[in-house]
Parts: C-alpha cells; structure tokens; sequence
C-alpha cells in the first residue's frame, strides 16, 4: 500500500528550502511566510514560468513570490483588467466577439469585432462604469482545462465567437485552458479561452483608465475581418495611474508630429506617397548640424567616407542573400529589361568598396561610414511619423579588422555611441543578444563573436543586460536603449557582428604570413536613422532645440519702429559671426513678439527700447532663464558662440 505523501518542498528565490503541506499553492506558501506577505502577492514565478498565485505547487518546484512591488505583477494585473474590459464591453454590446486581448507596455488591449455600432469615446465612459460594477463585484477568476475541446468548440460556435473557435482549433493539442469569471454565488458569469495569468478576483484591481480606440485587422491580415481595438492601463494604486496618465499628457504635448506641424518641421504629402518625409528648412537645418557633427567626429576617429547608390541590380541581393530572407521589405523595379532593388541596406556596397582592392593586414582595421538612404516597404498601419518610415538615412558604419583587432574596434564603438549620447543629454542602456536557432555558423565563430562583445562591454565599464538567443541570424549584437527626458525608452544605436556577408562575398586579406583570411566585419550605426533621431530629439526637447540645432537662434524685438536701424545693426554684428537671426519689425507689441518667439521656441530674444539705443547696450530674454538683463553685444556674442561651439543642451 502507496502511503501518501504529507509534506513536500520547495525551492525559494534565495535556493533555500522551504517544507508545506503536500497540495499547498503559491497563496498558501505565501501564507506560510508571512501573512502581510500572503496579502501583497498576486502570483508566482514557478519553475520559471509565471503563474496565478493559486496554482498547486509539487515536490521541488523553484517558486518565486510575485508581490505587488515587483514589474512581473503588472502581467497579472494588466491581462486580468483586459478580461474585466472585455466582460464590460459584451455586457454592454450584445452582439461583441471576442479577439484577442495581450498585456503591452503600461496597459492593454483587447480587439473585438461589433458588426452593429462603431465605438465612440462616449462609449468608453460607460464601458469604464461597467467594468467598475464588475470590479466591486469581486468576481473569481476560476482556470479550468479544457478537457474535451469538440465539446468547447461546439460552445464557442453556438455563441457566435468565431475568433475563440480558430484559436482553439489551432492550438487544440496544447492543453489549453479557458478562465472563467464567476459571481459572488458560484455562478459563471463571461469565460474566455487564455493561457493566463491572472490575479485572484476582479476586487484586486484598484486603478484603470480606457485610452483610446483604433482599427484592428484579425490576425494583422487586411484581408481578414475589421475589429475594433481598446486600449486601456491599469495600475495598483490611484497615485501610480494618476502619475501616468500626466506623464502621457506631457508625451502628448511632445509628440513630433504635433510639433512638426505647429513648428513647420516636416510633412508627408499625398504627392510623395506614405512614409515618405519632406524635411522643411528648420529641421533640415537641425539634420544638417547632425550630419556635419556626425562627419567631423568620424573622421576624427579613423573612418572614411564613402557614398554608395540608391539602386542596383538584383544580382547584388541574391549574393547577399536579401532577396532570401528580406523580399518583402524591398522595392523593385526593371530598367532596360533588367531587374533593379532600391537598397534597403547599405552593407553589401561597403562590403564590394572593401573587395574592390587587395588588402594587407597592415591596412586593417578598415572603417567605411556613410549617411546611406534606403528604402524599405513598411506597411501603412505601422508608419509612425519620423520614427517608422519607408525611406531614411542611416548613419551606417562598417569595420573590417582582425580577430585580434575585434574587441577593441568594439570598445571604439561604444565610446562613440557614448560622446554622441551625451552631447544630447540622452541617457542610455545596453543589451546583449546573443545566437538565435536559426542561426548560422558554427559554435566557434559564435562563441568567439559573443565573448568578445561582453568582454568589450565589460572593460569599458559599461554595464549591460542579456538577451539569450536574441541575435541576427548571422551574429550576435549590441543594443543601445535611449531614455529620453521623460523616461521614455527609445531603439538608438546597434553594433553587430556578420559572419554572413563576409563569407558570401569571398572578403578576404593577407595575413602577416602571406595566407588569405577572411576578416571580421563589423556593422553599426548610431542616430540609426536620421528621421527617427530627429523624432527623438524632438521629443527630448519638446521642440526647443539647444542653440546648435536651432534654425532662428536669436529673434531681435525693437519696441517701436525707432529702434528698427539699431535692430538691423545688432542683427549684422550677429550674422557676422554665424549665429542665425531675425529681426521681427512687425507692427504688434513687444509683448506679442516675446509671446510670438516663445511659441517658436527661440533659444534667445534681445529687446531694443530707446534705453538700449542711448546706451549702445541690448536687454537680453532666454527661453528658459527669462530676463537676463542688459549686457553688450559683444559680449552677447561671445557667451552664444561659446555655447554652440561646446554644444551646450540646457
């Protein structure tokens, strides 16, 4: 006779053991600790895998307590609030389908399809009291197997909820699960096919807010049914969704393309086709100083420039093997009978200026740097302004060095990425990732590429994060994660390693003992793409760039048309020394034209009255500082040259 088993244990966060009753769950080890612990918990990392806090527990499971202070609790929240939204919105809408419903950054969405009525923001109000009504009711979130799937098919299909049909056709073999909300007396009230996890009950869920609505495709297939998409966020505390929320509405007030249009920065013209940007004066002025900074710290630092063509034939991306794995993504086009690509990558040309000679390796290391434009198919739903275009300059860079040579070129790349992030008040982090399944190469060339990175990581002192199986298909990369002035997290630079095109290419060079070797090679970029870093900046600055970047560095405001002669004069002594000014001789008061130059986000404004004249002096206004006082020109001059010259961004 089997005796059964009393007790077992576990493994906690710190690898200690921790001995409970056999057929405890995570709630009941929590309990077991501490209770304020039990209460603070919304779930469990077992064996690496996040599950709800009520799951039974086995013999030597690892279990790491998810309280409501640890990042992962937001899964558990932010998925259950979709659920509660979703159990709101076919409440509501009787004839509602269901979609899908995942946990994004800060919030959620779930997608439905309402054949008889468009949603409204209006709609959203009631749909948010709903949900409230579902929240004080307290319902249990109930995890069920889905033991016989035909039986749940047919019940999905009589209800109509096709999409919950598909899927679980699909993903029938996979032990699914369906969570099911119930009443204070047991009752099932709204289920839904997920794999979890969820808090405990609908009361657990103390702050949420509907955002928006937009248009969905099932699947993301224009050619499958139309859905509608709510957005919303939840949070533990009304404090935590309050502060959110302000920090949304100044990310309002930041965004580029509300900038671009008030600020005259940029448009899109039907004309020129989505995706496709017309850069106006002021922000091709701002990309100008990008560039010429850009140029002048490369070539200070050993690279050379190089311009490549915006097309070439077909041949080129069969050798590269783009047209393998990157088809969708190109535009193609046939002259004279023969088959041409708009590059979407710069790489394959440098790779060709490198093939185009012999090579010793006293030449070595190689760096070629080129603000490359291509051209790559984005659909329309996702274009995004500057930052997700079809067509964009990337600041590529390509090193060609030794095995010996690899891990410092790496630690050059990283200071430069840190020099530039500076100079723009950007604040950074790193990920390494590392060799995806598909990758290709052997192990040694992966071990060597991936070795080398953190090693180059680690003695420029720069901490990062690991991303395993994360990397390029042909090698492993450097990440680097922007945070921009109001905590938002952008894509900035990559460095990767390609075994790829080297090998497909032949790149070879002579090696001290006059044998062929092919080299390493080495991509990066780090604005990554001239449209999307401008975005960035726009963003950081809310549109008032340093003094540097600014198309109308100084506005000179005279009080009345007397002082219009000494205005045009100030403005000459200005101009003579390359600084940007315009004299605003309109008939408004001064007062308008300080309101005015504020609006355009002038970095300075210098208002001339008669005092000024009589004393051959300038009453000087910043547009962060306020009233400077009265100063002279020259010595005006020199503090702004001083600050564009050491690119000073406060």
């Amino acid at each position: 006779m089997t005796i059964a088993q009393t007790s077992i244990s576990v493994y906690l966060k710190d690898n200690s053991k921790k001995e409970i009753p056999a057929g405890s769950n995570g709630l009941d080890l929590a309990k077991s600790i501490s209770n304020s612990l039990a209460r603070k918990c919304v779930g469990i990392l077992l064996n690496g895998e996040l599950k709800d806090l009520i799951t039974t527990l086995k013999n030597e499971d690892k279990v790491e307590l998810i309280t409501q202070e640890d990042p992962r609790s937001y899964e558990f929240l932010r998925h259950s609030t979709a659920h509660i939204l979703a159990e709101a919105v076919q409440n509501l809408f009787k004839n509602a389908k269901i979609a899908i419903g995942p946990v994004i950054e800060h919030g959620f969405y779930y997608d439905f399809e309402i054949p008889d009525h468009k949603l409204t923001p209006e709609d959203l109000l009631k749909i948010e009291q709903e949900m409230q009504r579902i929240v004080n009711e307290d319902q249990k979130f109930i995890r069920v197997n889905i033991e016989d799937v035909d039986k749940q098919l047919k019940e999905f299909e009589s209800k109509g909820e096709k999409f919950k049909t598909e899927l679980l056709q699909e993903h029938r073999n996979e032990n699914p699960t369906l969570y099911v909300l119930q009443d204070k007396s047991g009752n099932p009230v709204w289920d839904d096919l997920c794999r979890g996890p969820h808090v405990m009950s609908s009361g657990q869920i103390k702050a949420f807010k509907l955002l928006s609505i937009s248009g969905a495709y099932w699947r993301a297939d224009e050619k499958k049914e139309s859905l509608q998409r709510i957005y919303g966020t939840s949070w533990w505390s009304k404090e935590d969704l309050n502060a959110y929320l302000a920090r949304l509405e100044e990310a309002e007030k930041r965004d580029h393309r509300k900038l671009g249009r008030q600020l005259d920065f940029f448009s899109m013209q039907e004309e020129t086709g989505p995706g496709l940007i017309l850069w106006h004066p002021r922000l091709a002025f701002m990309r100008s100083q990008l560039e010429d900074f850009w140029k002048n710290l490369h070539q200070e630092k050993g690279y050379e420039l190089v311009y490549t063509p915006h097309i070439a034939k077909n041949d080129l991306w069969n050798i590269s093997g783009h047209n393998d794995f990157y088809k969708e993504n190109m535009f193609y086009m046939t002259v004279d009978e023969q088959d041409y690509v708009l590059k979407p990558m710069n790489c394959p040309f440098h790779v060709l200026i490198f093939k185009s000679t012999r090579h010793s390796y006293r030449e070595l290391p190689i760096r070629m740097a080129e603000l490359g434009t291509v051209y790559r198919y984005e659909r329309s739903g996702v274009m995004h302004g500057l930052a997700r275009v079809r067509g964009f300059t990337q600041d590529d860079a390509h090193i060609f060095c030794t095995r010996e040579q690899y891990v410092n070129e790496i630690k050059g790349v990283i200071a430069l990425v840190n020099l530039i992030y500076k100079t723009f008040g950007l604040d950074y982090t790193a990920e390494l990732s590392t060799k995806p399944k598909d990758a290709i190469g052997g192990n040694e060339i992966w071990d060597f590429a991936e070795s080398g990175l953190a090693q180059a990581l680690k003695e420029y002192g720069l901490e990062y994060k690991l991303n395993p199986g994360d990397g390029a298909f042909y090698g492993p990369k450097i990440d680097f994660k922007l945070k921009d002035a109001i905590g938002r997290i952008w894509q900035g630079a990559t460095i990767q390693l390609d075994f790829n095109l080297p090998e497909r290419f032949g790149l070879k060079y002579t090696d001290k003992d006059g044998s062929q070797k092919q080299p390493v090679m080495v991509h990066r970029a780090i604005y990554g793409a001239l449209e999307r870093f401008a975005a960035i900046l726009i963003e950081h600055f809310a549109g008032a760039f340093p003094l540097w970047l600014c198309y109308k560095q100084v506005a000179v405001l005279p009080i009345t048309d007397r002082q219009i002669e000494y205005a045009n004069k100030i403005a000459g002594l200005l101009t003579e020394k390359n600084i940007r000014v315009f004299v605003d001789d309109r008939a408004e008061s001064v007062n308008a034209k300080i309101r005015d130059a504020e609006l355009d986000k002038i970095p300075y404004m210098i208002i001339l009255g008669d005092k000024e004249v009589q004393e051959n002096l300038i009453s000087v206004r910043a547009r962060k500082r306020g009233d400077l006082g009265k100063i002279k020109i020259e010595d005006f001059i020199g503090k702004l040259v001083q600050e564009i010259n050491s690119k000073q961004f406060q």
